[in-house]
């Protein structure tokens, strides 16, 4: 059997069993193979822009269940994905500003689905701004530990009230009040941590220029916004 990683179970934690999946970018294919050889998905599709990503993908299909025909996809996000052909869409590794265009790019097909799992690398501030713009709601946030660093995956669902809100990105994007209401054994690290990357980050801030002021002045807010955060957790103990 597959052995997944602590960020790639806690994805597939994220899964109800029963339903089908597609993981988009599965590289390796580890996550989709797992979920089908516990029976939690009775049907995954493997999907990659990349032939060679692809190629490991059925390779590792092959040495973990040579006799099962997988469902393999070349081809750019959800493109190769049917209008709700699946009940959960995995978007893991990639930047949050590209799995933002991956789900915008459709988005009568990107509300066809239950849910979207979400593991970005980056600007994850952005991303949920984003979503929010798109019409999607965060219904879950999750922290795991991978090697040196702490990952956020977003469980999301199309909002059946709000069809779209846009509003500015502020502090609250980057660290919302959802970190601690659904708080774990590292929020208290991953809040810690940011709110001393963001203070040397103001620290570092020394010219005087407009951009620079604004600059200042958004770090500031990413730090009140932290220490709140902090706080509410140290109260609620």
């Amino acid at each position: 059997m597959v052995r997944l990683s602590e960020r790639l179970k806690l994805i597939a934690d994220e899964i109800i069993e029963g339903e089908t999946m597609a993981d988009i970018g599965t590289d390796h294919g580890f996550l989709p193979i797992y979920l089908w050889e516990t029976g939690k998905c009775p049907h995954v599709i493997m999907t990659d822009v990349s032939r060679g990503s692809l190629d490991k993908a059925l390779a590792d299909c092959g040495i973990e269940h040579p006799d099962e025909k997988f469902d393999l996809r070349l081809g750019d996000g959800l493109k190769v994905i049917g209008q709700g052909e699946v009940d959960d869409i995995v978007i893991a590794g990639m930047g949050g500003l590209l799995i933002g265009d991956i789900i915008e790019d459709d988005l009568t097909k990107s509300r066809s689905y239950k849910r979207f799992i979400l593991q970005p690398r980056n600007n994850i501030g952005r991303l949920r701004n984003r979503l929010r713009a798109l019409g999607f709601m965060v219904t879950r946030e999750s922290l795991v530990r991978e090697g040196r660093f702490i990952w956020e995956i977003l469980t999301v669902e199309p909002d059946p009230v709000n069809q779209g809100e846009v509003r500015e990105y502020s502090a609250c994007d980057d660290f919302p009040d959802t970190l601690a209401e659904f708080r774990n054994p590292l929020t208290a690290e991953y809040l810690e941590k940011k709110l001393a990357l963001e203070e040397k980050i103001l620290g570092n801030i020394r010219n005087n220029s407009r951009d620079a002021e604004k600059e200042a002045e958004f770090t500031i807010e990413r730090i009140v916004q932290l220490r709140k955060l902090i706080t509410a957790m140290e109260v609620t103990k």
